[in-house]
């Protein structure tokens, strides 16, 4: 896949961009936009635990019903489910029907609810704190890219020393790549200069 595609449009994106419509603006309004929000940064947690392992489309495509079946991803809510829950979710063709992830969802807004109730904001600056400086230059392709990083493999083990679990380094990475902690648009992409991941307001 080529690094950046212009569209129809005149406007150069990253190659992945292209790769299916629902893609074309998930990139251009979502992907390394800086994303702040304890309820907004939970779902991006909770929906990276669904994707370990599938196509990121595959999810993006039922994200809609994951709002639904997990009570828009409210924290409160979601660390109330119980058993009659995760059987209701297990027999949702809509999402996908994973019972270690749907456990670990549950269970990450358990630990989310514990530190948020605690100190409100606190799951967004633990994340925000591990954001890296500024790349100096765009990368080349999206290949080029580590699939983690020092940074992210930092952030996996405080989440998981706070009982968040499915929070692998690759998977924060992608959580850091999607919230704008990095900037990981290809260089010649629009968005390369256009967001800024230094952004933290």
């Amino acid at each position: 896949m080529d690094a950046t595609v212009t569209s129809d449009d005149g406007v150069t994106r990253c190659g992945w961009a292209h790769s299916a419509p629902e893609m074309l603006a998930y990139h251009d309004d979502e992907w390394g936009r800086p994303l702040h929000g304890d309820g907004a940064l939970f779902e991006k947690i909770c929906l990276e635990t669904f994707q370990s392992g599938l196509a990121w489309i595959t999810i993006l495509r039922k994200r809609e019903a994951f709002r639904e079946a997990f009570a828009r991803f409210d924290i409160d809510e979601v660390a109330a489910f119980g058993d009659a829950d995760t059987e209701r979710l297990l027999s949702d063709a809509r999402i996908v029907r994973n019972r270690a992830k749907i456990a670990a969802t549950i269970s990450n807004a358990r630990a989310a609810k514990a530190m948020v109730d605690d100190e409100p904001g606190s799951l967004d600056r633990l994340l925000w704190g591990f954001a890296p400086p500024p790349r100096e230059a765009a990368p080349a392709s999206y290949a080029s890219i580590a699939p983690s990083t020092p940074e992210s493999a930092a952030a996996s083990a405080a989440l998981k020393a706070r009982g968040f679990r499915f929070v692998g380094p690759t998977t924060v990475y992608a959580l850091m790549q999607y919230a704008g902690l990095v900037n990981d648009h290809a260089a010649g992409c629009q968005l390369a200069v256009a967001v800024s991941p230094g952004d933290r307001s």
